[in-house]
């Protein structure tokens, strides 16, 4: 049986980051942008990082440029970005592709095992954040309008605390 902890994105320095690292961990992975209008989710995102990573809350960033070409930096310039615009801490992966022909195998897996509305797999936007369990299994799929605040029952209650 197929979990998250099987994958291996690229790090933003080139370097495999395999989730595996993360084992007993609760994950909340979610593809981002810098010129988003939910953008400012990041500061929510961190919110959430730092209240929760004691207990176990992984928050991992994938910079996404497929819509509306809204990540279209590098990954220092992303990096530096987030650092100084949202005091981002949490990792940020390698910028990929959510969707298409050359989409991360991990998105391809999460799409699996959470499909969106209507069960399409597609992601739609920016900010789809997908929560895993402490066993690696996918809990949940939350649009782009759900906003981290939105989340923290579901995360405390994936931590054990709910």
């Amino acid at each position: 049986m197929t979990t998250i902890y099987d994958f291996s994105p690229a790090g933003a320095d080139g370097i495999p980051h395999p989730l595996s690292d993360y084992s007993d961990k609760v994950l909340l992975i979610v593809n981002t942008a810098s010129r988003c209008g939910f953008t400012p989710q990041y500061e929510g995102l961190e919110t959430l990082w730092r209240k929760y990573r004691s207990a176990g809350l992984v928050v991992l960033a994938f910079p996404c440029n497929q819509f509306g070409a809204q990540e279209p930096g590098t990954s220092d310039e992303i990096a530096r970005f987030c650092t100084m615009n949202y005091a981002v801490t949490f990792p940020i992966l390698a910028k990929i592709d959510v969707n298409g022909p050359k989409a991360e195998p991990l998105y391809g897996y999460l799409k699996q095992e959470r499909p969106g509305l209507f069960g399409s797999r597609a992601i739609k936007w920016n900010f789809t954040k997908f929560l895993v369990g402490r066993n690696g299994r996918v809990l949940a799929r939350y649009s782009p309008r759900t906003t981290p605040t939105a989340l923290e029952r579901d995360v405390t209650a994936a931590l054990g605390g709910g």
